[in-house]
């Protein structure tokens, strides 16, 4: 213990997260329900000595996982927004967000959740309700101080399950595309149906450029 902060506890976690994505691939494609421990530690590239250090059973992967993705929404909603820029700051923060759940939660693996793993999909589901909540506050919000087009919030947020589709590599093939391009012109699409013409200004296009190159990277390496 340094500080009050274990350490250990901290190291463990992150060589857990490590793992995790190592997985994230076989688990978008082929689910978990039939998978047992021993291949999960060969997707992980590990022993099944090490794979039990880390995890107990499939439960524990899966706690992890959802657990993790709740904890991940709750941080973007607890921004303060304190000025005009902070809206586009928080736009940029939920365009990132709602593409990796849409990534990492295929249909396949969110299935195989509900089956297996009843408690932890109730979780989920919970959790993405709250999110819901919370945009569709964030949108009206952003109405009500005249940053944003008054548009349907509900609407916004299903689009994002458009994206499903597209991931996909016949989809690529035969509409010529590429992830990077799907992503960047989503982004401009999702920005300029939101934000009124002159609030456009305020969004730092430059700091997306990065964070969409990151999502092009981990989604195409999941694709293949």
């Amino acid at each position: 213990m340094q500080g009050g902060i274990d350490l250990n506890s901290g190291k463990r976690h992150e060589t857990q997260a490590k793992l995790v994505m190592k997985l994230f691939p076989y688990l978008r494609k082929n689910g978990l329900q039939s998978v047992r421990m021993e291949e999960i530690a060969k997707v992980m590239e590990v022993s099944r000595a090490t794979l039990y250090k880390y995890f107990s059973t499939k439960e524990e992967i899966i706690g992890f996982i959802v657990s993790g993705f709740i904890e991940y929404m709750n941080e973007m909603s607890n921004a303060h927004l304190d000025s005009e820029q902070s809206f586009g700051i928080r736009f940029q923060q939920i365009f990132e967000q709602s593409v990796s759940l849409v990534e990492y939660f295929t249909e396949v693996f969110l299935n195989e959740l509900e089956i297996s793993f009843p408690d932890w999909y109730d979780r989920f589901r919970e959790a993405m309700k709250q999110r819901e909540q919370k945009l569709l506050a964030f949108y009206e919000e952003g109405v009500h101080k005249g940053i944003f087009n008054e548009v349907n919030g509900r609407l916004l947020i299903a689009q994002d399950e458009i994206l499903r589709g597209m991931f996909n590599v016949k989809y690529l093939m035969m509409n010529q595309l590429t992830v990077q391009q799907i992503l960047t012109d989503y982004y401009y699409l999702k920005k300029l149906q939101l934000f009124k013409p002159e609030k456009l200004p305020i969004i730092d296009d430059a700091v997306m450029i990065p964070r969409i190159e990151h999502l092009t990277q981990k989604i195409t390496k999941n694709l293949y």
